[in-house]
């Protein structure tokens, strides 16, 4: 018996699995995108911008390495489900939905505004921008949760009596 039987912790269900890996998708996608764009393409920001450019650089290439060892971890997870016929789309999407949603209001309202780590752009009104990366987190947000009720309804009606074994 394992510790985790013994100490009366049930496994991971497939839903959880499913929404476990769509939420790691979620935060690689995000990041990698904000990575991408805002960092390297348009110049407007580095992960960490109150030192020098050089340390915003290498905490850009931690930000990025992030990004890739989340999705990389999300497809692996992915590619189990997959073997074992217990890959939900609906589950992995409601968890995609809620790991961008989740990281890009973090982003926007701790690494921006709490932490001041850095802005979205410098020497332009922020308003704007930080009510459309706020706003679009929170519909993103806001979308995957009621896609993982939804998604969790329909587990728990195809497993019968026990909704943790979805």
């Amino acid at each position: 018996m394992t510790a985790s039987a013994r100490a009366g912790a049930r496994p991971p269900t497939a839903h959880g699995r499913n929404t476990a890996a769509g939420v790691l998708l979620g935060l690689g996608t995000v990041a990698f995108v904000d990575e991408v764009v805002f960092h390297q393409l348009l110049h407007w920001h580095h992960f960490y911008d109150l030192s020098t450019t050089g340390v915003g650089l290498v905490s850009d290439g931690l930000f990025h390495a992030f990004s890739w060892f989340a999705t990389v971890a999300s497809l692996l997870m992915v590619a189990s489900l997959r073997r074992e016929h217990r890959f939900r789309g609906l589950a992995f999407t409601a968890g995609w939905l809620t790991g961008a949603g989740s990281f890009q209001l973090y982003d926007g309202l701790v690494q921006h505004k709490l932490m001041g780590l850095h802005q979205i752009r410098y020497g332009v009104n922020l308003v704007p921008y930080d009510l459309t990366w706020n706003i679009l987190a929170g519909i993103l947000l806001v979308a995957g949760v009621a896609l993982w009720t939804l998604s969790r309804r329909r587990a728990r009606g195809a497993s019968g009596a026990d909704p943790g074994r979805a």
